[in-house]
């Protein structure tokens, strides 16, 4: 069958392999028919060769996280034959970790964990692969056209989980939320702030093109001005971009008894005049939390999809702006200025 590889840390090793075994029994008794995977900044960064590892024993990875797929066969019966399947990313490590032991793999503290299409474990950038059912989260009919979202949105219902239950540590009912950045993960951050009831404002560099639509749409408040410039306190931040003088902005930002919460991973290597005494002020004075936060486990993965379900259909179309069939692989893992979320259609 096909399937889309890389030699982890080679650059420019990006490869469809047509005869790749047909994934093990051991992978899971699910066996799943790919519809399509999404793709993100991550599979291009491993497409560069700057991470990724392949499974034990093998040289190659296939790719592919953000999956969606329709069920081949699944003789547990979790799922039926037909039914739309995204697979869950990590998986947790052998030891395991108190986290791992409890299926809270999202915050593995060793770090032996594993996933799919980026450390250790085959991607769902094949024609067929098999999940445990477990893993398997089934989805919404009506998501056959944007099921592979599902992957990120779980990244950001983890967000808002955790930025709930740290609110519980005070009589706290929130007004307003800022989410920077306008990419797939701060758009659908935005939803899910939506779908709470708050006042939305997102932030983002670009002023052509579909993303102030898109946040209009949602009922949400378009900016393009500085952080700094913003003439308002949110109660909660979404800080998206990763981007140092942003996140810095953003916490400043917060109103009293604010929290920031961080998804966006900074490169590094790049030094600022901040005045860090300040922040520190201002943090403990008006009781402000800033924590990070990454992956999901099988609660958000569900809290995402019935947050999909839950949503607008033409809304979620309109955030996959560029579909690719597979024979046309390596123009998915080329990056165009114009895209929100690049989708390799494995049906065309």
């Amino acid at each position: 069958m096909r399937a889309v590889t890389v030699t982890p840390g080679v650059p420019d090793s990006l490869r469809m392999v047509d005869d790749w075994p047909e994934p093990a029994p051991e992978e899971g008794a699910i066996l799943v028919e790919a519809l399509a995977v999404g793709i993100c900044g991550t599979d291009l960064e491993i497409a560069a060769g700057e991470y990724g590892e392949a499974p034990p024993g093998q040289e190659r990875l296939v790719l592919g996280h953000e999956s969606l797929g329709r069920v081949l066969e699944d003789p547990t019966g979790t799922l039926q034959p037909g039914d739309l399947v995204a697979g869950v990313v990590r998986r947790p490590d052998p030891v395991p970790c108190p986290n791992c032991a409890v299926d809270e793999w999202d915050m593995c503290r060793n770090g032996q964990y594993t996933e799919h299409g980026i450390k250790g474990l085959p991607g769902f950038a094949r024609d067929r692969w098999r999940i445990q059912p477990k893993f398997a989260v089934g989805l919404d009919p009506a998501l056959a056209p944007v099921g592979m979202l599902l992957e990120p949105t779980s990244v950001v219902a983890k967000a808002w989980d955790h930025i709930e239950r740290i609110g519980a540590r005070a009589e706290w009912k929130p007004q307003t939320a800022l989410v920077t950045g306008a990419g797939p993960i701060g758009l659908l951050a935005a939803l899910l702030a939506t779908q709470r009831g708050l006042a939305v404002h997102v932030l983002d560099r670009n002023t052509t093109g579909p993303k102030p639509e898109l946040v209009r749409a949602l009922g949400a408040t378009y900016h393009t001005v500085p952080v700094a410039e913003l003439d308002f306190e949110p109660d909660v931040v979404v800080e998206c971009t990763g981007a140092p003088p942003v996140l810095l902005d953003a916490m400043c930002k917060a109103g009293p008894i604010g929290i920031v919460c961080l998804t966006g991973v900074s490169s590094g290597g790049r030094s600022m005049d901040f005045d860090a005494g300040a922040l520190n002020r201002d943090l403990v004075l008006e009781n402000n939390v800033v924590f990070g936060s990454v992956n999901a486990n099988r609660r958000h993965w569900d809290l995402a999809a019935q947050a999909l379900a839950r949503a607008d259909q033409s809304w979620l179309n309109s955030l996959v702006t560029r579909r690719v069939p597979v024979s046309a692989y390596a123009e998915a893992y080329t990056h165009t200025g114009g895209d929100i979320k690049t989708v390799l259609d494995f049906t065309a």
